[in-house]
């Protein structure tokens, strides 16, 4: 299975229709987030609107254990206009009238706006807050841009991880619009700052990779598997956040004596002590095996290795698939959608992980097909955010209700991300993180911010269990 689930010619019959696009880049360089200027030490890019027209490629999906240069390609979702939120209390200030004085200022302040030259095509990040947004209810999810600052990668972000840690986002891997990458740094980002900031590693650092994953546990992150190109790996790296320094932990096969094939775009969950990783491709051939590795209590050490086990499901189990996100929602696993490379998937899986036994949750309408999305669990909620429908990159918002087990449509205000999919989304403070992406053509190295307010909390259960059905 191929990282990137780019098209042949074979795969599909799927043409995509040539659109308006056009890339901007802007490089704010301030060292606060709060101010409006630009400077030139950014790569942050933003998406404008255009009347010319761009050349695309015949796409289709493409073959998870298939090699190819074409590109998907789409039109980016265009956004809908900027608005602000209202605060819980206003204040009203009344305007004098008949007064000579009035008269005066306001021609003064007329005359004024008529010598400022207007900027209508405004690069700077605006959020909720900023004075010259537009009211909206504070009630309503919004979208804003994040006045990221310090730091900034200097690359774009395309298949990478992004973990919380505390307020801290680390990122890890991934790679830029053509596929290369060299940078084997973790990138910083403070959700309660927006400061990037790009620390020194020591130790055993892994090479660079993409369509890996990035497990927490104890506050190190535990990195399996991925590739770059043409290659896979079935390696496992260990970084302490703390200590900055990254280790190879002793890894020995389980009592069957077998490890998992070398694999990339599959997904991983932590659970007692165990990561539980499921599907993924090697390159040749999708799959849908379950692997745990024990991690728990300092293993690592050659007196304490960390353990494959290849885990006995029971029940029909879900096909082979890459590119699908898993939550673990109590003791149950969620996978939703994925590829084998032919076939984009709509469907819901429970596994049990303490029965082992998979369910499939009855399909409700609408159903929407997904690959390279992501799914971040929100109350009793899983958003899922992007991805690829099976003919374009898309925008939208999912919300997956786990109580009816169904989507549910919610009104979203603000200016929401471009088109994108391979791009990485965190929850932090009410608010979710979408960072980077990738669209077909273009790699990005935005931060976008979803405001989850009280809209997104009030419906929440607390307690729940889900019936897959």
């Amino acid at each position: 299975m191929d990282a990137t689930p780019t098209p042949t010619s074979s795969a599909s019959g799927r043409n995509l229709t040539d659109v308006p696009e056009e890339v901007l880049k802007a490089t704010p360089t301030s060292p606060s987030p709060y101010t409006t200027t630009s400077a030139a030490n950014s790569t942050t890019t933003v998406n404008s609107s255009s009347t010319g027209k761009v050349s695309r490629k015949t796409a289709s999906i493409r073959t998870l254990g298939r090699t190819s240069s074409d590109q998907l390609t789409s039109a980016p979702a265009s956004g809908s206009s900027t608005v602000k939120r209202t605060s819980s209390s206003s204040t009203v200030v009344p305007t004098p009238s008949g007064s000579g004085s009035s008269r005066a200022r306001g021609s003064a302040a007329a005359h004024a706006r008529s010598t400022v030259p207007k900027h209508e095509n405004r690069v700077s990040p605006k959020l909720p807050h900023d004075k010259d947004v537009e009211l909206a209810p504070s009630t309503i999810m919004y979208w804003s841009r994040a006045p990221v600052w310090g730091s900034i990668p200097t690359r774009t972000l395309r298949a990478h991880t992004v973990t919380l840690v505390d307020t801290t986002a680390w990122l890890f891997g991934g790679c830029d619009d053509k596929d290369v990458s060299k940078d084997k740094d973790i990138y910083c980002f403070d959700t309660e700052t927006m400061q990037w900031t790009h620390p020194d590693t020591v130790g055993d650092i892994p090479p660079p990779c993409r369509a890996h994953t990035a497990t927490l546990c104890d506050r190190k992150l535990i990195i399996y598997g991925g590739g770059l190109g043409s290659t896979y790996y079935d390696s496992v790296y260990v970084l302490d956040t703390t200590t900055r320094r990254w280790t190879r932990p002793h890894v020995v096969p389980g009592s069957n004596g077998r490890r998992p094939s070398a694999r990339r775009a599959h997904s991983a969950v932590y659970y007692k002590g165990k990561i539980w990783i499921f599907g993924g491709g090697t390159g040749l051939t999708a799959l849908n095996d379950v692997w745990t590795l024990e991690v728990a209590g300092g293993a690592g050490t050659p007196s304490k290795p960390m353990r494959w086990e290849e885990v006995q499901t029971t029940s029909k189990r879900p096909g082979p698939r890459g590119y699908h996100t898993a939550n673990l929602v109590g003791n149950i696993m969620v996978v939703i959608g994925g590829s084998d490379g032919k076939e984009s998937f709509t469907d819901v899986w429970c596994l049990n992980l303490d029965t082992l036994v998979w369910s499939l949750v009855k399909q409700q309408q609408p159903s929407h097909k997904r690959l390279a999305h992501t799914s971040t669990q929100v109350g009793s909620y899983i958003f899922i955010m992007g991805g690829h429908n099976a003919s374009d990159y898309v925008s939208e918002l999912l919300m997956y209700n786990l109580v009816s087990l169904q989507y549910e449509p919610r009104v979203v205000l603000g200016k929401p991300p471009s088109i994108r999919g391979y791009h990485a989304t965190i929850l932090a403070d009410s608010r979710l993180f979408v960072f980077g992406g990738f669209n077909g053509s273009t790699s990005f190295d935005d931060v976008h911010i979803l405001d989850l307010a009280a809209g997104a909390y009030l419906p929440q259960v607390t307690s729940f269990t889900m019936e897959a059905i």
